[in-house]
């Protein structure tokens, strides 16, 4: 299938590893002109050769902390400079600190909204603007299956997910008259840096290893594994592309059946 993604212009935030890195790769793969972001300018400019060599496609860079509106607006400018348009947005952060309802202070909630809540609404307005101006405008917020089963000792991820589940909803309905899709991919465990560091935290809590907690957790899929970065950024690319022009407002699980409900 042709996603029709050949030449368009994206901005992936959080992308110097993990899940954004893997959207990343498939949209370069794709003939997509991409910027990567990371708040650390060193691990971008890596991650950046990386890809380029990888899919002997240039890859640019957006450095820049999601969680600064200032920021924000550097990043955003950034690209516009340099390829003067944007068609194609992923929202995308790490996520906040593991740890049940009691251990979560008040600047903890607050650093957690910033960083997986506010990181969301502040990309999307500031790009609003050039959003608007492509005949492909796609969005694309990276959420958490959390969002539809709640994880143990994950209490902010899975209440401030929740909320960004709610926004992209919301500007679903508010701009698909503009041309803008909004949708959200929400990723079960899948071997990231950032599930293994979850992992390191159980590992501790059971006093087991990290390889126990990784099998324990893995067993709760019908494949009895996890999922790989590059099995969701596939999904997560075809919902940005312009091959799925009438699908906006999806909130599309990709957790390898870990998820029990039938809605």
């Amino acid at each position: 299938m042709d996603l029709k993604l050949a030449g368009k212009i994206a901005l992936v935030a959080g992308s110097s590893r993990g899940l954004g890195y893997a959207i990343a790769e498939v949209l370069v793969s794709e003939g997509v002109k991409v910027f990567i972001n990371s708040r650390n300018p060193e691990e971008l400019k890596i991650a950046a050769l990386k890809l380029s060599k990888k899919t002997g496609n240039e890859v640019l860079t957006a450095p820049g902390d999601v969680t600064d509106l200032s920021d924000v607006e550097k990043i955003i400018n950034q690209v516009i400079s340099k390829a003067a348009g944007l068609d194609l947005l992923v929202t995308n952060s790490g996520g906040p600190p593991s740890g049940k309802f009691e251990t979560i202070d008040e600047d903890t909630w607050k650093r957690g909204l910033d960083l997986a809540l506010l990181s969301h609404v502040r990309l999307i307005r500031t790009a609003l603007p050039y959003l608007r101006q492509s005949e492909t405008a796609s969005v694309l917020t990276i959420t958490s299956y959390s969002v539809k089963q709640p994880i143990p000792n994950l209490v902010l991820s899975n209440s401030i997910r929740a909320a960004t589940i709610g926004l992209t909803k919301t500007l679903a309905l508010e701009l698909g008259g503009d041309g803008i899709r909004f949708n959200s991919i929400l990723p079960g465990w899948t071997t990231t840096e950032r599930v293994q560091e979850l992992m390191k935290d159980r590992a501790e809590i059971n006093n087991t290893s990290v390889e126990e907690e990784m099998h324990k957790q893995a067993v709760e899929s019908p494949f009895g594994r996890m999922a790989s970065p590059e099995e969701v950024a596939n999904p997560a690319v075809f919902l940005l592309s312009p091959a799925a022009s009438y699908l906006t407002g999806v909130m599309l699980a990709v957790d390898g059946g870990m998820y029990k409900g039938t809605m």
